[in-house]
C-alpha cells in the first residue's frame, strides 16, 4: 500500500467534510462563540467612552445590553464607528461595574439613587433593579431612625480697617467680631440636606450656598461671623469674612443662640427630640450652646 492510500485509510475525507462531524462542529461553533463574546467592544455612553467585553455587556441575556450585544438588537454607532448609547455616561460605570461583578458597590456619598433607578430600568438588568430596591430599603431605614450631632465652637477675632473721614482724611479702626463654628453631623443625609437648604452664606454684596462646606453627605462644618457695628461692607469682603442667614427670609445669625433655636425648629419638625439618655453634662453643654444632641425614632 502506497503513502496516498494510507493517507486516504486514515483520513478518508477532507477538512471540509470533517467539519460536518458533530463532535468537530460543536467544537468550531464554541470556539467562534468564545472569539466573538471576549472580544473588546468600546461604549459611546452620551459621549463618554467604556471599554469593556462584548461578555461582560451580554451576560444579562434578558436585558437590553443583552440582547444588542448578542446581536439580537440593532445598534448605532458614532463617527468612529463605537457603538453610542445616547444615555448617562457619568452613572454608566455603575451600571457597567454591577455588570463585571454583580455586586452593587456605591460610593459612600452617593447622591444619585434616582438616576441610577432609572438608568438600570432602561437597560432592564433585573438583578440590578432588585440590587438597588434592596439599597433603599437599607438607606430608608437609617433614615428613619437618625442621630443628630452639632458641636459649637466660638472665638474672638479682631480686625483692623481704615475709615474714610474725608476727601484724604482716614484713620486706622479696629473692632472684635465673633467667629462661630459649627461641626455638624447626621447619620440621615436626607435630613442633613435639609439643614444646609436652610442656611446661605451672605458674602460680597450677595447670598451663596452651603453646599461647598460639606465634608461628605453626613458631615458639614460651618464657619461665619457675626455682624460688627461700623465694619465697613467691603471690609467683610477683604478679609474674607462671610457671614450666616437663615433662608428664606435671610436673617442673620449674629449668636449661637439663634443658630440653636433654628436648628432646634427645623430638627423638632422632623420628629427629632433631645435623647433623655444622655448624661447630665451632655444637657449642660446643650444650654451653654456648646453642643446639641438630638435623636429621632420612627
Amino acid at each position: 500500500m502506497n503513502s496516498a492510500s494510507l493517507w486516504e485509510l486514515k483520513f478518508p475525507t477532507c477538512m471540509k467534510e470533517l467539519r460536518r462531524e458533530p463532535v468537530f462542529s460543536y467544537c468550531w461553533y464554541i470556539s467562534t462563540e468564545f472569539r466573538i463574546m471576549s472580544e473588546l467592544v468600546t461604549l459611546n455612553v452620551g459621549g463618554k467612552l467604556y471599554t469593556t467585553s462584548r461578555a461582560t455587556l451580554a451576560c444579562y441575556p434578558d436585558s437590553m445590553l443583552g440582547a444588542m450585544f448578542s446581536g439580537k438588537l440593532p445598534s448605532s454607532k458614532d463617527s468612529q464607528g463605537n457603538c453610542f448609547i445616547d444615555r448617562d455616561g457619568k452613572i454608566f460605570r455603575h451600571i457597567l461595574n454591577f455588570l463585571r461583578t454583580s455586586h452593587l458597590d456605591l460610593p459612600d456619598d452617593f447622591r444619585e439613587m434616582k438616576l441610577l433607578k432609572r438608568e438600570a430600568d432602561f437597560y432592564q438588568i433585573q438583578p440590578l433593579i432588585e440590587a438597588l430596591q434592596e439599597k433603599e430599603k437599607e438607606m430608608s431605614l437609617l433614615e428613619r431612625n437618625a442621630m443628630l450631632n452639632i458641636s459649637l465652637n466660638k472665638k474672638i477675632k479682631t480686625v483692623h480697617f481704615t475709615v474714610r473721614e474725608g476727601p484724604q482724611t482716614y484713620t486706622l479702626s479696629s473692632s472684635n467680631m465673633d467667629v462661630f463654628t459649627a461641626d455638624i453631623f447626621c447619620t440621615s443625609s436626607t435630613f442633613l440636606n435639609h439643614i444646609v437648604n436652610r442656611f446661605c452664606y451672605y458674602f460680597n454684596g450677595s447670598v451663596s450656598s452651603v453646599y461647598s462646606e460639606l465634608e461628605d453627605q453626613n458631615h458639614v462644618v460651618l464657619q461665619w461671623v457675626a455682624t460688627v457695628s461700623g465694619l465697613p461692607e467691603e471690609e467683610y469682603t477683604k478679609q474674607n469674612l462671610k457671614r450666616l442667614c437663615v433662608m428664606p427670609a435671610n436673617k442673620p445669625i449674629n449668636s449661637f443662640c439663634v443658630f440653636v433655636e433654628e436648628i432646634l425648629k427645623i430638627a423638632m419638625t422632623d420628629g427629632f427630640c433631645v435623647d433623655s439618655t444622655l448624661p447630665a453634662s451632655f444637657l449642660t453643654d446643650i444650654k451653654n450652646n456648646k453642643i446639641i444632641r438630638l435623636t429621632r425614632y420612627k
